[in-house]
């Protein structure tokens, strides 16, 4: 059914971003979920624009949504070009958050911070912190990546985390890697071993990739 609603428009058109969003209010199958919100984004997922990224990214439309959403496994047109990319890697592993600057960002659940650096190169996290966490599943690390510089003295490696416990702020574009304000969330089987994960891969790693880095909704719940 998504794919026939998602074909009804060219590609890149007002009308395809609106059924997009339409579609996700409708067909999420996923439960809602059991642990803390890690934004303070609005429960009604009608005011969660959800941003198509398949054929470009514009900063400004970004910038005029309150709250937006990027997918998890959506394959990205235009939109990775610096040069650690190599013109390859442009399927999103994460799910991004998109808000204003200085907004507060949460631990979803009782963890102990891994790792904190920040990925400072053009295109890159920024900021970022990584949280080990026991789940039902098993071990999970989680990347909070595109904070504020302040976020990496407001939690310290070792330090355990509360569910719900603020734990950084949204960067702005001077200090987030060059983009938009936004949580890039992502989520690990294994230890990434630093505060970095690959947010996008290439092609050829895709399916790695997906079993590597599964999809944010299972903790974050039906946010689309």
């Amino acid at each position: 059914m998504g794919q026939i609603l998602l074909s009804i428009c060219a590609p890149g058109s007002p009308e395809n971003s609106i059924l997009i969003q339409h579609y996700s209010c409708l067909m999420s199958t996923l439960p809602p979920s059991n642990y803390a919100k890690v934004m303070d984004y609005p429960e009604d997922c009608e005011e969660l624009y959800v941003f198509d990224f398949t054929t470009g990214y514009d900063a400004d439309f970004i910038r005029s949504k309150e709250w937006g959403i990027g997918r998890y496994n959506e394959k990205r047109s235009g939109m990775y070009v610096a040069p650690h990319y190599h013109n390859l890697r442009n399927i999103h592993m994460g799910i991004d958050i998109w808000t204003e600057a200085g907004a507060p960002v949460y631990s979803f659940a009782e963890g102990k911070v891994a790792y904190i650096q920040n990925n400072d190169r053009d295109g890159d996290y920024g900021p970022t912190v990584v949280i080990k966490y026991h789940l039902d599943e098993g071990i999970r690390y989680a990347l909070y990546g595109h904070l504020s510089e302040a976020s990496l003295q407001m939690v310290s490696i070792g330090e355990y985390i509360g569910s719900g416990k603020k734990i950084a702020q949204i960067g702005t574009e001077k200090v987030n890697g060059g983009w938009a304000p936004h949580l890039h969330f992502q989520l690990a089987v294994k230890d990434p071993e630093q505060a970095d994960m690959p947010g996008v891969v290439a092609e050829e790693d895709h399916e790695q990739a997906i079993k590597a880095y599964p999809d944010p909704r299972k903790v974050l719940g039906n946010i689309y």
